[in-house]
């Protein structure tokens, strides 16, 4: 690490020059209250509607300040990103914008949906290269490609003028709010964001409290804050695809150990919750990563009580094709679906007694899966159930074991789960 890294802080005229940069790109997001969660935390909590944005997602805001500070010779020999997506089509969008050839690499499992967002903002400027399985995988293969070819790496996070576009939003935080702000709850992927807001509020608001919420699989920022130093994860939980990186960027690390008030965790069905309560009961829709400082508010209810709060929603480029995975993560967090290895007799009528005597009245099975032997006296099914509450699972495995249905339990066992179901 440089020493001009180590000492480098957004500075407000900096952040300033950013925000007229952008201007003519990035809109102004709503910062819009909500009053349902208001009245569950009776706090006045406020969304910052970054999904807003053109694309989406705050990432314009830094891909924009960044690609318009290149110079001629930079511009001409053209840029490459790595992205999950949401910098991905920021970039897109600048490389039209400002018809400059990029190249965008990104990992293999990409939502299809975000490929196509990337192609449709980048049009004959930009090609998508998809690489490995992650974040870091597209990430190295990009910057070899850089270094082939003489482009300009446009980072994700880890950059000084991505830093200062992101750090824009602040800047409108200040503007938008009616009142002094108590608490920011922002997601945090490699710290692009929560560097840049935390030097925001820390020079114009020192009062605000700044809260980093990573997913409880990819806790990158949290570790790294802990050990004092930037540590790379050996494996990540990738469903947040869009906060999933294995190490933050060293810029970003220097930032937010220092001015962020705290990090937290939170797990990935708690964020497939907030993501289905948001669309069923606000009519928003936001993608994991957007979900993640709303999910937070559970664990700060007692500190934010008539507090002025606002939590960052940092994007809604989420693919339908995940909705059943997102329901079914849901329904597990909520300890409410439950896989079973169901012993089944091997005679006729056994399927009928196991839905007549075992199941409760509000039960549903969901998933079945049976082949029935010829050589055995008992066959086995892997069985999942839906319940109504979490309190029927204790009954419900008493009387599968009265009546000898009983297998095993598969939820507490992910190695056998993923492999049976």
């Amino acid at each position: 690490m440089s020493k001009e890294q180590e000492v480098y802080f957004p500075s407000i005229e900096n952040i300033n020059a950013a925000a007229n940069t952008i201007k003519k790109v990035s809109a102004v997001t709503p910062l819009m209250p909500n009053v349902r969660l208001s009245k569950l935390f009776n706090s006045n909590i406020n969304f910052k509607r970054e999904d807003l944005q053109q694309v989406r997602s705050y990432k314009i805001r830094g891909a924009y300040n960044k690609i318009s500070s290149l110079t001629k010779e930079e511009s001409t020999n053209g840029v490459v990103c790595a992205s999950a997506g949401n910098h991905a089509q920021g970039v897109a969008l600048s490389c039209k914008l400002l018809k400059i050839k990029g190249s965008i690499f990104m990992p293999a499992p990409t939502p299809n949906q975000k490929l196509e967002q990337v192609k449709m903002f980048g049009e004959d400027y930009i090609d998508i290269v998809l690489h490995g399985d992650t974040f870091d995988d597209a990430y190295h293969a990009a910057m070899k490609d850089c270094d082939q070819l003489k482009k300009t790496f446009i980072h994700p996070f880890n950059d000084e003028k991505v830093i200062e576009g992101q750090a824009t939003i602040g800047l409108e935080l200040l503007e938008q709010s009616n009142a002094p702000i108590d608490y920011i709850f922002i997601p945090v992927g490699g710290g692009g964001l929560a560097a840049g807001l935390s030097a925001v509020f820390s020079q114009l608001s020192p009062n605000t409290k700044i809260i980093g919420v990573e997913p409880e699989g990819a806790p990158s920022m949290s570790v790294s804050i802990k050990n004092n130093k930037n540590t790379e994860l050996d494996h990540i939980e990738k469903f947040v695809d869009g906060a999933a990186v294995k190490r933050v960027g060293d810029l970003t690390f220097n930032i937010c150990k220092k001015h962020l008030h705290a990090m937290i965790t939170v797990p990935e069905g708690k964020v497939c919750e907030t993501i289905l309560e948001l669309y069923n009961k606000d009519a928003i829709v936001v993608e994991p990563a957007g979900a993640l400082s709303i999910s937070a508010l559970d664990l700060y209810a007692e500190e934010i009580k008539n507090k002025h709060v606002v939590c960052l929603v940092s994007g809604s480029n989420n693919d339908i094709i995940r909705t059943p995975e997102i329901k079914e993560r849901a329904l597990l967090y909520a300890n409410l679906k439950h896989y079973f290895i169901v012993k089944f007799p091997q005679r006729a009528g056994a399927l009928k007694e196991f839905v007549v005597e075992i199941l409760g009245k509000n039960d549903d099975i969901t998933y079945f899966q049976y082949a029935k032997k010829t050589n055995r006296e008992n066959g086995s099914a892997v069985v999942g159930i839906v319940l109504k509450s979490s309190d029927d699972l204790e009954p419900l495995i008493r009387r599968m074991k009265h009546h000898n249905f009983y297998g095993d339990y598969l939820n507490n066992k992910p190695d056998l789960f993923q492999f049976l179901v």
